[in-house]
């Protein structure tokens, strides 16, 4: 029985276990997205996502403790910086797993997980599009339109005669 039991083993020894998801997070971190399968997915969002936690905080002290994690200063620069800065303002939900399908060579489940804040699919640029976009709730709206835009074309006849005779 495995009662209380919450870590994922991922069939590893602690010391590989502690090792791929050092090296898993470092590419996260460095790559924004990753593709992996989805049992690694899953227990990299439990590893990743306190570290992200400890990055909004950028003392020597949490510089220390992330590195002792992650052991590469390429990862913990990048992530004291260019990621603390986008994920400031979110109180949690750093990372986000999208299944891909399983792969073809053992039938693995695929799995991608990527910083939510830096996919400009899925982000603020969506939301942006739909502000801008009017819509009309009437049937009549597209022949009001097109009047509106031959009345705006004859006063722009009319005003361009003058133009030319002076």
């Amino acid at each position: 029985m495995r009662h209380g039991d919450k870590i994922k083993n991922l069939s590893r020894t602690k010391a590989h276990r502690d090792a791929l998801l050092s090296n898993l997070a470092c590419q996260l971190i460095q790559y924004k997205r990753i593709v992996t399968t989805l049992a690694k997915a899953k227990a990299l969002r439990v590893y990743a996502e306190p570290l992200i936690t400890k990055g909004k905080e950028n003392t020597t002290h949490q510089r220390r403790v992330v590195f002792s994690y992650l052991q590469d200063k390429e990862a913990v620069k990048e992530l004291f910086g260019a990621v603390a800065e986008k994920v400031a303002g979110r109180p949690g939900g750093y990372t986000r797993i999208i299944k891909l399908g399983a792969r073809v060579g053992d039938n693995a489940e695929q799995a991608m997980i990527e910083l939510v804040d830096f996919n400009e699919i899925y982000g603020k640029g969506k939301g942006e599009e739909k502000a801008t976009a009017k819509k009309t709730r009437r049937a009549g709206g597209a022949k009001k339109k097109a009047a509106e835009t031959t009345a705006t074309e004859k006063a722009e006849e009319t005003t361009t005669p003058e133009k030319t005779a002076e």
